[in-house]
């Protein structure tokens, strides 16, 4: 049977609801000495900032159980950089870019998100919102529903892509930050960011990450991105990319039946360089067995 894998999200337009998440795949010159860009739905690349940032001190990165803490700290080359030799690699290989955008104030977000729309070289923006609002005494900015919707609202003046926004689940309720970011305007919506977590080595009795605290992925935070999902696209009538622990093609279609119309595979990539590609073809072949023709079949279904 014929299975079609082209997924819409507004008016980006994807050849399959797989891509790799931010953070987790560069830029993805590393990745394409393994198989073709194209093949994936799209390219989420690391998060851009104004200026370039090296990031926390080490050690950053942390195994534990069935995923891992990072605390990387938004290392980046800078908008600059990205602008002038990154994006323009990526656009020649013949996949759709988004652009993860973050920033420590509004008018960071709002300087590297136009000067990225007039560059001509991305297909949408993603915004991180989980991180330090320095004009609001270090709030992130995806915690507070006022807050995130003034953001977005004002990146919206200035943003000509379709506009997505990640969201953060270390929240009371994460259907109110979704509803923010509909309300200022977003296209679409990105989750889960990862889950605030510490590991501590029991011989020197102190936090293992220099930072204390990291970022949980992994299969651990699986179950509560599916809920997530799950809840946020009971309440808003935006396009979702789900995310958190996927591995397999029926981990990604675990969250379109939650709600997902699209899928982004993070930590999976760091183990296996295949992830994305492996993951479409196991998508691909549980629809046939299951003679599901398209996504949109099977999208919600558990709503």
């Amino acid at each position: 049977m014929s299975v079609d894998l082209r997924v819409n999200l507004g008016s980006l337009s994807l050849k399959n609801p797989v891509m790799p998440a931010s953070g987790c795949f560069g830029f993805g010159r590393e990745y394409s000495e393994y198989y073709s860009l194209s093949a994936l739905g799209a390219v989420v690349v690391k998060a851009t900032t104004l200026h370039p940032r090296l990031g926390n001190p080490t050690p950053r990165v942390s195994e534990v159980t069935s995923g891992m803490l990072n605390a990387i700290g938004l290392a980046n080359p800078g908008l600059e950089n990205v602008l002038s030799e990154e994006l323009p690699w990526l656009a020649r290989q013949d996949v759709p870019i988004i652009v993860n955008v973050a920033g420590d104030t509004m008018d960071d977000y709002c300087q590297v998100v136009d000067r990225i729309c007039q560059s001509g070289l991305a297909h949408a923006i993603e915004l991180n919102v989980s991180c330090p609002n320095v004009q609001l005494g270090g709030l992130a900015f995806g915690v507070e529903a006022a807050v995130l919707r003034n953001l977005v609202e004002a990146v919206r003046t200035v943003c000509t892509l379709p506009l997505f926004v990640k969201l953060s689940p270390n929240v009371t309720r994460i259907q109110d930050l979704a509803i923010a970011a509909a309300s200022g305007g977003a296209d679409g919506l990105s989750l889960i960011n990862t889950l605030i977590g510490m590991k501590i080595d029991l011989n020197t009795r102190r936090p293992v990450l220099a930072n204390r605290t990291g970022g949980l992925s992994g299969r651990a935070i699986k179950p509560v991105a599916v809920r997530m999902v799950h809840d946020v696209a009971k309440e808003v009538r935006l396009p979702i990319i789900g995310m958190g622990g996927i591995y397999t093609g029926h981990d990604a279609a675990e969250f379109v039946m939650a709600g997902a119309w699209a899928v982004e595979v993070g930590t999976a990539n760091f183990t296996d360089p295949y992830a994305c590609p492996r993951i479409i073809e196991e998508l691909r072949s549980f629809m046939e067995a299951e003679g599901i023709k398209n996504i949109e079949e099977i999208r919600g279904s558990a709503l």
